[in-house]
C-alpha cells in the first residue's frame, strides 16, 4: 500500500493555520490594551512610575529609554556613542533632540519634560 504524500503537508498546513489564528487572537487582545493605555484608560508602568514621583535617577531614565540604541554603557550600538556628548552639545540641545529626534532617532515622546531635562543635564556632563 502506497502512502499519500499530500497528507503530511496537509497536517502541517492545518497546524500552521491554527497557529496563525491563536497568535492573531492574542495580538488583538494586546492591541486593545495598548489602545486603552493610549487613551488614558490604563496607565503604562512608566506612566504610573511618573505619577508616583518615579525615579529621577538619570541612569535609570537612560536605561529605560535610551540604552537599547545607545548601549547600556553609552558607547553606542544602533545609535551614536554618547560617552562624550557633553563636549559637543549643551543640555538644552540634548533636550531638543530627545523631544524632536535627530537623523534616524525619532522623537522620544515617552520621556517627559522633567525626565528629559534630568537626562540632558547628566549627558551634558559627559565630556
Amino acid at each position: 500500500m502506497k502512502k499519500n504524500p499530500v497528507v503530511p503537508y496537509a497536517i502541517i498546513a492545518i497546524i500552521g493555520i491554527l497557529a496563525v489564528i491563536v497568535l492573531s487572537t492574542a495580538g488583538v487582545g494586546q492591541r486593545q490594551d495598548i489602545q486603552k493605555a493610549d487613551k488614558g484608560g490604563e496607565k503604562t508602568e512608566q506612566q504610573a512610575k511618573k505619577d508616583e514621583g518615579g525615579s529621577q535617577d538619570p541612569n535609570d531614565i537612560f536605561q529605560a529609554n535610551c540604552a537599547a540604541c545607545h548601549g547600556a554603557d553609552l558607547t553606542g550600538q544602533v545609535g551614536p556613542n554618547l560617552t562624550k556628548i557633553g563636549a559637543e552639545l549643551s543640555a538644552d540641545d540634548i533636550v531638543k533632540i530627545i523631544h524632536n529626534g535627530k537623523g534616524n532617532m525619532p522623537a522620544q515622546s515617552q520621556v517627559g519634560d522633567d525626565e528629559a531635562k534630568t537626562l540632558a543635564k547628566w549627558l551634558s556632563e559627559k565630556k
